[in-house]
């Protein structure tokens, strides 16, 4: 694993020098800012996220006021006591993407962001104040206990909404795999633990956030993140 200031000297000269990538780096919100979200917007993003996956983006973002309209505005409380009933009458509506799996992760995720808020004062204390340091254990948690959290679509709702967060993308894993972090992409426990280290040991040295580093890796690869 080289040292942080040779993979972001390798990117630089990639996008045309220090200044360039520094462009190309994602925003990044303060935890006082996240922790000011309200939670029905972090159960729009999440669902964002979950539509869009596998699916025409734009066709998300031209319906999305459907959504908005059909979800009540995605107020966690109201969510998780939709009915059986009603969850049924959305998979015809035709304001939404009508994927019935996907419309039940809905209250299945209000109901996941309500026990954050019993928790941690708001889902998005919990979002905000979980430490850099154990991003992974963030993702773990989302997938665990949120549905259809796993995979790129947990970090990618993170990333939306400003916190700081890294992507096991195509490009960011290939570059981990070059370095010798890992050999394949991660998919258990150990692999993301030895991932989560790396990006560790590379925020201590260059004093980058886990985004700043994720698409500085991304971007020393032939394809950007």
């Amino acid at each position: 694993m080289r040292r942080f200031a040779e993979i972001e000297k390798q990117a630089a000269a990639r996008k045309g020098g220090p200044k360039a990538l520094k462009a190309l780096l994602p925003e990044v919100k303060p935890a006082a800012e996240l922790r000011s979200i309200p939670d029905d917007r972090w159960l729009a993003a999440m669902t964002r996220g979950i539509f869009q996956s596998g699916f025409s983006w734009k066709v998300i973002e031209n319906k999305w006021p459907g959504f908005e309209a059909a979800f009540h505005r995605f107020e966690p409380g109201r969510n998780a006591l939709m009915s059986d009933e009603e969850l049924d009458a959305l998979t015809r509506d035709a304001r939404i993407v009508r994927n019935a799996q996907k419309i039940a992760s809905v209250r299945e995720n209000a109901g996941f962001l309500l026990d954050l808020a019993r928790e941690h004062g708001s889902a998005a204390a919990c979002f905000a104040d979980w430490p850099n340091q154990d991003f992974a254990g963030l993702l773990a948690l989302l997938k665990k206990r949120g549905s259809r959290m796993g995979g790129n679509t947990g970090p990618y709702m993170l990333r939306t909404m400003g916190r700081d967060s890294y992507i096991l993308t195509r490009d960011v894993t290939a570059a981990l795999i070059r370095e010798g972090v890992i050999d394949k992409p991660p998919g258990g426990a150990k692999a993301m633990a030895a991932v989560q280290a790396a990006f560790n040991a590379w925020a201590a040295e260059s004093g980058h956030g886990l985004a700043a580093i994720s698409r500085i890796l991304a971007l020393s690869v032939d394809d950007p993140e």
